[in-house]
């Protein structure tokens, strides 16, 4: 099995629509269930500035996603914030890993990033893992920093930094 990370195009917006369509991956992220399709065509077809969108494809089917933030603001633009998501039967498939490995030679080598940040819930140990495994270290604990799925839940602030 072959996979590739490239950067989302607009036509990837009904396959990202049915990835955000599944509850576990609504429930491992701050998006809402029922995403509009023609929300994400325009979320690909007009990112914001600093905005960097990648996907990852398995035999040119795309299974997950990660959003590369970053500002202008001078103070913090040594900055950017990742989010991902992996489809359920790709989970544990090394497409994680694929698209934390591209995001961080995007922040390293391209962007001269020299802290890439994320949030994750403190219930997700696989995902947890992962990031540890690319050098991220656990920062702080969000108690009930969001609600999903009728309760609120804590999450963890990690960072990477380099250099």
């Amino acid at each position: 099995m072959q996979i590739t990370v490239r950067h989302a195009e607009p036509d990837d917006y009904e396959a990202l629509h049915r990835l955000f369509s599944e509850p576990s991956v609504v429930a491992g992220t701050l998006q809402l269930p029922y995403p509009s399709a023609e929300a994400w065509r325009r979320r690909l077809a007009e990112p914001s500035e600093g905005t960097y969108s990648l996907v990852a494809c398995a035999n040119s089917e795309v299974v997950g996603s990660l959003g590369l933030e970053t500002t202008t603001r001078p103070r913090v633009r040594h900055v950017g914030t990742i989010g991902m998501a992996v489809r359920d039967d790709w989970q544990s498939k090394g497409i994680g890993s694929a698209l934390v490995e591209a995001a961080l030679d995007l922040a390293d080598n391209w962007l001269n990033l020299t802290r890439v940040e994320l949030t994750v819930y403190t219930d997700n140990a696989a995902a947890i893992a992962l990031y540890e495994k690319f050098g991220f270290e656990m920062e702080g604990t969000h108690r009930r920093h969001a609600f999903r799925d009728g309760e609120y839940v804590d999450a963890h602030s990690m960072a990477r930094l380099r250099g």
